[in-house]
Order: C-alpha cells, then structure tokens, then sequence
C-alpha cells in the first residue's frame, strides 16, 4: 500500500503544478487578450477623432508652379523653407511659418479666370488677375512688402 501511495503521490504533485501552470497561463492570455482588445479600442477611438483628410482637394501643376514663382521670389528677402503652400477646396494659400495668420498671397487658379490674392497690412484681400503664372512676376514688390510687415511684426517686442 505505501508504494502505491507514493507511486500516486507523484503523479497527484505533477498534476496540481500542471493545474497551476495552466490556470496561470489562461489569465495571463486572458489579460493579454483584454490588453490587445483595449488597444484596438484605442486606435479606433483615435482614428475616429482625427479628421480625414479631404480627398476632393487636388493639388494642380498649375498650383505648385505658382508656388514655386512665389517662393523664388520672396526668398530673397527670407529662408525659403519658411515658405509654405497649402491646398484648399477654392485656393491655393501661400503662408509665412506654416501660420494661418500670417498669409503672403492665395493663388485662385480653379476657375475660369486666374487670380493672385495679395494682403495689404489690415489682411485684407485684394485679387490681381493673371493672365499667365508669369504675372505673378510683376507683383514682386507687394509680395516682399508683406514679407516685411511680418518680419517689422516679429521684431517689435511685446
């Protein structure tokens, strides 16, 4: 009888550290899984917050051409990397520092009749019409005067 109880005495302490490796594994996938499920929630909820990007705005040849004539012509006054253009639905707007408030000229080239917007010192609009993208040469002196007021704005402590 003693051999037969220590014969099962092995095997019993085998099984329960077997019972324990698994329940400790099945938490562990368990905890696992809810931590990949919470992440996957996580992306969803972020993904759903950030605004698609608008696939109806295309950038035109046209549109970085004109940009091009506007950034050589004001990096003469500023680094050209400063020089940003951004797409919209109805324009193509040319800003100083990538800031919405501080606009050089919007190129309207989507229509019929092709315009270059340039600001006066109150920001407010006023359009040139083009006839060629060449045009936007002869503007060159109101483009650097902008330029300026921006670089004047910037020196003047507050």
């Amino acid at each position: 009888m003693a051999k037969v109880v220590s014969q099962f005495t092995g095997i019993v302490k085998k099984s329960i550290g077997q019972l324990i490796s698994d329940m400790i594994s099945d938490r562990l996938k368990a905890a696992l899984a809810k931590d990949a499920e919470t992440e996957k929630q996580r992306e969803v909820s972020e993904t759903a917050v950030k605004p698609e990007e608008d696939k109806s705005i295309e950038t035109t040849a046209q549109e970085l051409e004109g940009f091009m004539i506007v950034k050589s012509i004001i990096r003469k006054r500023i680094d050209a990397q400063r020089i940003v253009g951004r797409d919209t639905k109805t324009y193509y707007g040319i800003l100083l520092d990538d800031n919405n408030r501080k606009p050089l000229c919007r190129l309207w080239l989507n229509g019929t009749k092709k315009y270059l917007g340039l600001f006066d010192d109150a920001k407010n609009e006023t359009r040139h019409e083009l006839q060629k993208l060449d045009d936007i040469f002869n503007h060159t002196e109101q483009l650097l005067k902008s330029v300026d007021a921006y670089e004047k704005e910037e020196k003047v402590p507050a």
